[in-house]
């Protein structure tokens, strides 16, 4: 009942609008800041492989940490590209209403990825808002470019759907 209230109420898409926006503009301008401030991720990494977040004696999150180290850090230069346009671009299509729930999502990736890290800030309230954007679905971005980019996708895959059915074979008798 609530999943419905959320993906078809017009007062929900409006209230979700106002929460879209509002989280829109929080990604952006940190993308933005780290686009055109010399923006460096090493130095995080760096604190995030001898700082782990840890649960008693544990690591909470080994994986992660074995990621950050092997892979992250050594490619710190790709991060640095990665980190300020993937911020930048879920808080414009979060604005534009443009790929609503794939933004929500990898805004959501990027919230889990600083939580893992060991930055609490303001992802977990973060995540809880684009939860609500990504479970509204086509709702969430009914007030912006989704109203009229969602119909042309579902087309074009409707259209890609029936070229890759197999059409049965005549029977000979």
């Amino acid at each position: 009942m609530f999943n419905q209230l959320l993906r078809e109420n017009n007062i929900v898409a409006v209230i979700l609008t106002v929460i879209r926006v509002y989280l829109g503009w929080h990604w952006l301008t940190a993308g933005w800041g780290k686009l055109f401030n010399s923006f460096d991720a090493s130095g995080f990494l760096a604190n995030a492989i001898t700082n782990p977040v840890t649960s008693g004696e544990e690591l909470a999150y080994p994986l992660y940490v074995k990621f950050i180290e092997s892979f992250a850090l050594p490619n710190a230069g790709l991060i640095n590209i990665l980190v300020p346009w993937g911020e930048f671009l879920v808080g414009l299509g979060l604005i534009l209403g443009c790929l609503t729930t794939y933004a929500a999502f990898f805004g959501m990736v990027m919230n889990f990825a600083f939580l893992m890290a060991g930055t609490i800030s303001s992802n977990p309230w973060d995540i809880l808002l684009a939860i609500f954007i990504a479970a509204a679905g086509y709702n969430a971005g009914k007030f912006g470019l989704d109203r009229f980019i969602m119909p042309i996708i579902s087309k074009k895959m409707a259209r890609n759907k029936k070229k890759d059915v197999v059409q049965p074979v005549a029977k000979i008798t």
